[in-house]
């Protein structure tokens, strides 16, 4: 029996601004995107059904429903050929990692070469405006309601994710954005190291910071725990929360780093990560 699994790496923002708000509802927004090598692990198998199990030490939060992600990007092949399916959930849920666009743009080509049939081409927003780059897996410059896609380049790094275990679901970080929009930052060059990079964010913040710290102000106290840790070079949330991270200039400051967090707060969901490199 033929079983292909693939990682569902997590989505950072490093940056997101909120540049307006469209007649359909759905927000414009302008955000630098990496992705860190942490993540869903996806699999699939032959199988006479479709069907989908989830494990996994985030199992429990998610629901093996019809609606879930995994299932609707399966249906869009609409070839009525079975697989056996198994999320192990491995990231926090509702934690602004993108996990659920991520695993469904995982399991899109795991599927297609089990099934030997091309990838169907996946519309925003049908399984949410986070797919088109999660498809790509590489750094990029996301725009519109994130149907636009730019490579970016930039410098290697590290990075530490922090969650304080408070899900946070999008809908009501966005429904508690004040309505101020950002102008639109200007176009990311190419940097030439990590400082030139910080410098750049630093001038581009999260505009959905403000809000998830209403909701949940324990982003307060992740942010300042990853603030203070040696070669911490920036501090800042992930998408909509409660997801936080801190930029290293190398694995091992990271991963010290990581460890130094959980021994003071060891109910946090803490990662030490480098960048996912696509094959």
């Amino acid at each position: 029996m033929t079983t292909l699994s693939a990682l569902a790496p997590a989505k950072v923002n490093l940056s997101l601004a909120i540049t307006g708000r469209r007649p359909d509802g759905y927000h414009e927004l302008e955000s630098l995107v990496v992705f860190a090598d942490a993540g869903d692990q996806i699999s699939v198998a032959p199988a006479a059904e479709l069907s989908l199990a989830i494990e996994g030490p985030f199992a429990p939060q998610l629901e093996a429903e019809d609606d879930n992600l995994v299932l609707r990007a399966a249906r869009l092949f609409e070839s009525g050929q079975g697989a056996e399916i198994v999320l192990t959930k491995n990231l926090p849920v509702a934690a602004g990692l993108g996990g659920g666009s991520s695993d469904a743009a995982a399991v899109l080509p795991l599927l297609a070469q089990l099934w030997d049939l091309p990838v169907p081409s996946a519309r925003v927003p049908a399984l949410g405006a986070d797919l088109p780059v999660c498809l790509s897996r590489r750094p990029a410059r996301v725009s519109g309601i994130g149907e636009s896609v730019m490579p970016a380049e930039l410098p290697d790094f590290s990075l530490v994710l922090a969650n304080p275990g408070v899900p946070l679901p999008t809908g009501e970080v966005f429904a508690a954005f004040d309505g101020v929009f950002s102008t639109p930052p200007p176009a990311p060059g190419r940097f030439s190291d990590l400082t030139a990079l910080v410098d750049h964010l630093r001038a581009a913040p999260n505009d959905l910071e403000p809000p998830a710290r209403v909701l949940c102000p324990e982003i307060g106290e992740v942010l300042l725990a990853l603030a203070e840790c040696s070669g911490c070079r920036l501090s800042r949330m992930s998408g909509s929360g409660a997801t936080c991270f801190g930029l290293f200039a190398d694995r091992s400051a990271a991963v010290e780093a990581a460890s130094e967090i959980r021994r003071h707060h060891p109910e946090w969901w803490v990662a030490a990560t480098g960048l996912f490199q696509p094959r």
